[in-house]
């Protein structure tokens, strides 16, 4: 599959209304894709074990979506075969106390993935610059100097976010973001499935709905968030999300991709370990039962 159609090119001025949601390449349903998000699973989770072993770098993986575009079935399927023992989840909900207490990006920093480990985050700190925008009175409650908040105040938070990453990958932390883009019809769908259905009733919140009446305002915020911070080091992936089995492959390959131009190699072993190794051999032969 090739990612150019959901790649965003650093420079490129981002409008959403260019990306067709409901896009599902050659693929007519479900089924057509499930041979190959299985054989992509098991790709991901052989590069992660070699990832693991080798200790070098790690893996940022960057999920933001409107509400109900499938982040968390996304991340329950494409990660379901690797080891939990090199993976982990982070949720960005509203900031403690103790984390208004630091700047914006000091809790994403210190739940970054560690060398041979793959770290997703379930929203970031991009909401800083999405939720705090469309939502005046959540920037009002992180305390900040008044000379801080200024008009300009997005387009400072944009360039410390890529400094941010730059610093990032340049400490091999590998960083890849990727935007759910549902539609607003798909959206509502979803949302009456979650009121209709009892067993879905608990993903439903009335705050979802406040949200939906800002839409216009997070897609220019989105569109804003992809033309200042997708750089050749952290690009921007904007994916259909109203087919979820497509959302699935796409992430599935992108991610692997990513893993494969590392070159990763599993650790060499040197003469002295080999000839330790040999020696253990004889060792546990030797042993009498």
């Amino acid at each position: 599959m090739k990612h150019a159609p959901f790649l965003v090119p650093a420079g490129k001025t981002v409008r959403l209304s260019q990306y067709d949601p409901a896009y599902s390449g050659k693929y007519a349903n479900e089924e057509a894709t499930k041979d190959k998000l299985e054989k992509g699973i098991r790709k991901m989770a052989k590069l992660q074990d070699i990832l693991y072993a080798q200790n070098t770098y790690g893996l940022l993986i960057i999920i933001q979506a409107m509400d109900a575009a499938g982040k968390d079935s996304a991340v329950k399927h494409v990660f379901s075969g690797v080891n939990p023992q090199g993976c982990t989840v982070v949720n960005f909900k509203s900031p403690s106390a103790m984390e208004l207490d630091h700047d914006y990006l000091w809790r994403a920093h210190k739940d970054m993935p560690e060398r041979g480990s793959i770290g997703i985050f379930n929203r970031s700190y991009y909401e800083e610059v999405l939720i705090a925008r469309v939502h005046p009175h959540i920037l009002a409650k992180q305390q900040l100097p008044d000379e801080t908040r200024h008009k300009h105040i997005w387009r400072d938070r944009f360039e410390q976010i890529n400094a941010f990453e730059k610093h990032l990958v340049q400490n091999g932390i590998v960083v890849v973001k990727f935007f759910l883009n549902v539609s607003r019809e798909e959206q509502k769908r979803r949302f009456l499935e979650r009121i209709d259905n009892p067993d879905k009733n608990w993903k439903f919140a009335l705050s979802d709905v406040e949200d939906r009446r800002h839409w216009k305002e997070y897609q220019h915020a989105y569109e804003d968030v992809f033309t200042q911070t997708s750089t050749k080091y952290a690009p921007w992936h904007i994916i259909p999300a109203d087919n979820k089995w497509f959302t699935r492959i796409v992430l599935n390959d992108i991610i692997t991709a990513r893993l494969e131009k590392l070159n990763l190699r599993y650790p060499e072993v040197s003469k002295e370990q080999r000839e330790a190794l040999q020696m253990a051999r004889e060792a546990l032969m030797s042993e009498k039962d």
